[in-house]
C-alpha cells in the first residue's frame, strides 16, 4: 500500500474522527463520520450504497478510499479505519491480533458473489474460452490470439487494475503455481483501477482485460440518472432481484468448465446473476464486508444497512449477486 494513501486516511480520521460515540437504541441509526476502505473493484456497489445511506440518514457520513484489496486490510490492522470491502476473511491469528492490540471485535459478512470477467474489444472474434485457456493464458502458455482460432496474430496484452487487487490475487491463486505472479508473464500490464481496464479494452483490439462484473452492469448505470430519492423508494419497494444487462461497450468473453460433475460440458456462459447464483459460470469469489467498529457507531450502522434489505437489493443492481437474496430469471440474452 502506498505510504500516500494511509496518511492520507488517517488525517481524515483526525479531522473527522471514526464515528460519533453517541449511545444509540438497537434498530436506530448513529450520526456521525467514518472512514472505509474498499478494493477498487467494488467501487460503483460502495458508491451507491453510500450515497442512499446518507440519503435515508442525513447525519451520516461515510468517506470512502477505494486501494488495493491488500491496501485495504493492512489499513485495518493498523487501525486506520474500521471497515473494509474485500474478497478474503481475516484469519483466526488477525482477529485475534486485532483484539488483543487494540481491542476491536472483528464481524465479517459476506455481503455479495462475484464475477471476475474477462472482456475483450468489440471488433476481437474470440467469443468464449474454456478454463484450460484461461489458465495457460495466465501462465504465458497462450501468447497470440491466433492460437485462439482467431485470425489476428497479434500477441495478448493481459491488463488488470493493480498487482494488490483481489481479481489478480484471485486469478493468481486460481491458475498459477505457488510463487508466480501474474506481472511476471510476458505482455501482462498493471493499470491504477478498473475505469483505466475498461477504458484500455474499448480502443485496444489485441487487450485481454480482467474486472469485477459489477463494473459492467448496466442497471446500476441506468438508475444513477434517477434521483436519489426515488431510487431509494424503488430499493425499499421493488421485491424481485432480476438478472441484470451487462454493458455492451466491450465483449464480455463466456466461459466455459468441462468437468466430470457437468459431464464435461463445453457449454460456456457469461457472468449473469442466474449463472452465477447456479454455478454455471466458474470465476466466482465472495465479497466480504469487515468491520471492527462497536455497536453505536456510524459504522456499525452501515454494515447493518448494507447487509439488510436495501443494501442487498443496491448489489443486485450492479451485476454481481447479492448474498442474501435469490435471482429471479427474467432475460439473460
Amino acid at each position: 500500500m502506498k505510504k500516500t494513501i494511509l496518511q492520507l486516511a488517517l488525517g481524515s480520521l483526525v479531522l473527522a474522527g471514526i464515528a460519533s460515540c453517541t449511545p444509540i437504541k438497537k434498530g436506530e441509526y448513529a450520526s456521525g463520520s467514518a472512514t472505509i476502505f474498499c478494493d477498487d473493484g467494488f467501487k460503483n456497489i460502495l458508491e451507491e450504497e453510500i450515497e442512499v445511506f446518507e440519503y435515508t440518514y442525513p447525519q451520516a457520513s461515510i468517506l470512502p478510499f477505494y486501494v488495493s484489496e491488500q491496501g485495504a486490510i493492512d489499513t485495518l490492522l493498523a487501525n486506520g479505519t474500521t471497515a473494509i470491502v474485500v474478497t478474503k476473511e481475516l484469519s483466526k491469528e488477525q482477529i485475534q491480533y486485532m483484539k488483543s492490540k487494540y481491542k476491536r471485535i472483528v464481524r465479517q459478512d459476506p455481503i455479495a458473489v462475484d464475477a471476475v470477467a474477462l472482456i475483450i474489444n468489440k471488433d476481437n472474434p474470440v467469443n468464449s474460452l474454456s478454463m484450460e485457456e484461461v489458465k495457460q493464458i495466465m501462465n504465458g502458455e497462450i501468447t497470440k490470439w491466433s492460437q485462439l482460432a482467431a485470425n489476428d496474430t497479434a500477441s495478448i496484452r493481459i491488463v488488470f487494475d493493480n498487482a494488490g487487487s483481489s481479481t489478480v490475487s484471485y486469478l493468481r491463486e486460481k491458475f498459477l503455481p505457488e510463487g508466480k505472479t501474474i506481472s511476471e508473464v510476458a505482455n501482462a500490464y498493471a493499470q491504477e483501477n478498473n475505469a483505466q481496464v475498461f477504458d484500455i479494452v474499448k480502443s485496444n483490439p489485441e487487450v485481454l482485460g480482467v474486472i469485477s462484473v459489477s463494473w459492467l452492469g448496466d442497471d446500476l448505470s441506468a438508475a444513477k440518472k434517477v434521483p436519489v430519492e426515488i431510487r431509494n423508494t424503488q430499493y425499499q419497494n421493488e421485491n424481485d432481484t432480476v438478472a441484470t444487462n451487462l454493458t455492451t461497450e466491450v465483449k464480455i468473453l463466456k466461459i466455459s468448465n468441462p468437468t466430470e460433475d457437468n459431464d464435461y460440458s463445453l457449454v460456456a456462459y457469461e457472468p449473469y446473476q442466474a449463472y452465477i447464483y447456479s454455478g454455471d459460470y466458474p470465476l466466482v469469489r465472495k465479497v466480504y464486508f469487515v468491520s471492527t467498529a462497536s455497536g453505536s457507531t456510524v459504522m456499525n450502522s452501515f454494515y447493518q444497512f448494507v447487509r439488510g434489505f436495501v443494501g442487498q437489493k443496491i448489489i443486485s443492481k450492479t451485476g454481481i449477486l447479492p448474498y442474501k437474496m435469490n435471482p429471479r430469471v427474467v432475460q439473460v440474452i
